[in-house]
């Protein structure tokens, strides 16, 4: 397979090294430096691909630098990336200078490393003669950790990983990788609608609600807390402030991987083929008063979604908001009166009455579907999901077969999801 064909991700660990270890992990880097250079300084200008550099330093970096054969080989390839990015740059206008080799880090692929999940553990070879190193996985106590999903999994496999040298410490980031699902075209393909709004981080158009509740308590203590640490003023104060703001960030980043992957969930429970949120541009004017976003959550919490959905073979869009909060998603009716408060929709024609931010996400759904109608190149979706049925804009309600859904065994729970 080529690369394009694989879905990638990276799970960043701390190794537990013993002080033996960490002296020949030490000199592994020295030496994988001083490779990659012996490269670069060969291929400079010369060499475009990774086969011409290979056979050009090859046999000097296993002189010099007692690296193994397969490090040598590593050494060849990353240097040929670097002269490549080089290449480009010049080639858009922009300065690009010879690469350097400072950075405390050598990479590692499945010839020179091996995992042992069940042990929680990596042996990873290391220069010359000298025996493999085998490390402990610092991972989390419990199991909510994010790296347990790839380490545990049968579907992703470890691949090309690099290990660090940082803050007295070594970091290996795990690359792992899965082959994408073929594509194929879809026949009545369902999408899953997704509203974001105010008291509500995000409704689904399967009426699954994912409440801001807890994260706007947690948002309005860290508030507090930095109040009182402005109020002192000193230099202290300035440092805890900023560990405070680093540790709001983390939390808020948490909470929306949490809610993404609750999204997701929804969309595989459902059998959906896409995720359609609305257009995220100029939401902040749209929901002012949503006090759990910062200036990055709306948009952070998209790019989490489409990751997460894009490992399942699920695609994510959006569509035009105009009138997705106004207008009625039983009968079509379009007036401001509709929307009595926030959070109630009470459509003043059919007299349908539900939360405004699910009548939206339903909203939002059709809405990509009609325009797919009109897409000559369409992805071949023509319904989108409820919690009872299906919704076509032309054939209207389709309830669900006993066989076609039936109830998940392990339905997640993200932050503050409501029932």
């Amino acid at each position: 397979m080529s690369a394009d064909e694989y879905h990638r991700r990276t799970a960043i660990t701390r190794l537990s090294v013993s002080p033996d270890d960490e002296s020949l992990l030490e000199e592994t880097v020295s030496a994988w430096q001083h490779g990659c250079q012996i490269a670069v300084d060969k291929a400079w200008e010369q060499c475009h691909s990774k086969s011409d550099i290979q056979s050009l330093a090859y046999d000097t970096i296993r002189e010099e630098t007692n690296l193994a054969s397969q490090h040598a080989i590593l050494a060849c390839h990353q240097a040929a990336g670097n002269i490549i990015s080089c290449i480009t740059r010049k080639r858009d206008g922009k300065k690009a200078s010879k690469p350097t080799y400072t950075s405390p880090t050598v990479t590692y692929d499945s010839r020179t490393m091996t995992v042992f999940p069940n042990q929680e553990q990596v042996s990873l070879t290391t220069h010359g003669d000298h025996a493999r190193v085998r490390a402990d996985l610092m991972l989390p106590d419990d199991e909510a950790g994010y790296q347990y999903q790839y380490l545990a999994s049968d579907q992703w496999e470890p691949t090309e990983s690099t290990l660090h040298y940082r803050d007295g410490h070594w970091y290996l980031h795990l690359g792992f990788r899965k082959p994408k699902k073929t594509e194929t075209t879809t026949e009545n393909g369902t999408v899953l609608g997704v509203d974001l709004g105010v008291t509500e981080i995000a409704v689904t158009s399967t009426a699954r609600f994912f409440s801001a509740d807890l994260l706007n308590h947690t948002r309005r203590e860290f508030e507090r807390v930095r109040d009182d640490l402005q109020d002192h003023g000193t230099r202290n104060a300035h440092r805890t402030l900023e560990a405070v703001s680093g540790r709001e960030d983390e939390y808020v980043k948490h909470v929306l991987h949490s809610v993404a992957n609750g999204i997701v969930a929804e969309a595989l429970r459902y059998n959906c083929d896409g995720i359609v949120f609305e257009d995220l541009r100029e939401i902040r004017e749209r929901l002012p008063d949503a006090a759990w976003h910062s200036e990055w959550a709306f948009n952070r919490l998209y790019e989490y979604v489409a990751y997460k959905a894009d490992a399942e073979g699920i695609f994510v869009a959006t569509t035009a908001p105009q009138q997705t909060s106004k207008r009625c998603a039983e009968c079509g009716f379009v007036s401001d009166v509709n929307r009595p408060t926030r959070d109630t929709f009470a459509c003043q024609q059919c007299g349908n009455r539900n939360h405004a931010d699910y009548n939206a996400a339903k909203n939002i759904a059709e809405r990509y579907l009609r325009r797919e109608q009109q897409s000559s190149r369409g992805r071949g979706v023509s319904q989108y999901a409820l919690k009872s049925g299906v919704v076509t804009p032309d054939r209207g309600y389709i309830p669900y077969s006993h066989e076609s859904m039936a109830e998940p065994t392990d339905k997640p729970q993200p932050v503050e999801a409501n029932p």
